[in-house]
């Protein structure tokens, strides 16, 4: 009976999870005259011009590109900085680091509304604005929290007496972390990678802020901007929500073993 509890709770759980996504998906293949009736559920006629019209017309190509790469330079950018603070909090003879540790996490509590006209002058005075770097380095600034408070914890995993070891063999501290630590951490480099870009590709605000032509608008931006002066194009908002969905469902599974194994405690062992 647990056992079947439990495989109801997940099914559940599955269900109201993935309800959004089937109906989404749902939406985006029926015809505008069906989209605002129920029933039916399923569409009588199965139609694929709401994918068709996502790119007709539309710079959505460019728009794709652009939230890869703002995703990919944020990525980069926080796994270099927070893998490097995380190891010096981790490994290295720092004083204070209860405290910079506390620092660091102090700056995801700052509700990102509350700094967007502080940055956004920061951003224009830079000259930056309507350009990838704004958002890649907005968005290393509010995932190095994160990153951090992550990889401390799994450097923190690895037995100090390879640390030491590396230090009597010759290795600099920078050389011990590529070596040693960073082969080891493997795993809660990829988890992390992983979240940072997922939230690089979904940020809202920043990105409706920050930039104002195709040249570096990104996806979420893009799309609430789908809605006409006159009509709201469901089935598009749908499909174009599928599409951009897509790419981080396959990013997931194909590295799914490496974020179960990032994000399960004690999973790196000396």
């Amino acid at each position: 009976m647990k056992k079947t509890a439990f495989y109801l709770v997940l099914i559940g759980l599955a269900v109201f999870c993935l309800g959004p996504l089937f109906w989404q998906f749902l939406t985006s293949l029926k015809p505008d005259a069906e989209i605002t009736r129920l029933p039916p559920l399923w569409p009588h006629h199965l139609t694929f011009v709401h994918y068709v019209a996502v790119f007709a017309g539309r710079p959505f190509l460019r728009i794709i590109f652009n939230s890869a790469l703002v995703a990919m330079l944020t990525t980069g950018f926080a796994l270099a900085i927070g893998s490097l603070a995380a190891f010096a909090l981790a490994r290295l003879p720092v004083v204070g680091k209860a405290f910079i540790l506390g620092a660091v996490l102090s700056i995801s509590m700052f509700p990102p509304i509350a700094t967007v006209s502080p940055l956004y002058v920061i951003i224009r005075t830079l000259g930056l604005r309507d350009t990838p770097w704004a958002l890649a380095f907005t968005y290393t600034t509010f995932s190095l929290p994160l990153t951090v408070w992550i990889l401390t914890r799994f450097f923190r995993s690895v037995p100090r007496e390879l640390f030491h070891a590396a230090r009597v063999d010759g290795c600099s501290p920078f050389q011990t972390f590529v070596r040693v630590f960073v082969p080891l951490a493997a795993p809660g480099l990829f988890a992390t990678a992983i979240l940072v870009f997922i939230y690089s590709w979904n940020e809202f605000l920043f990105a409706l802020t920050f930039t104002s032509t195709t040249r570096s608008r990104t996806i979420p931006v893009e799309i609430a901007l789908f809605p006409g002066l006159h009509e709201m194009p469901w089935g598009d908002i749908a499909a174009a929500s599928i599409i951009v969905t897509l790419p981080l469902v396959v990013l997931v599974f194909a590295f799914q073993r490496r974020i179960v194994e990032g994000l399960t405690a004690g999973s790196i062992k000396g």
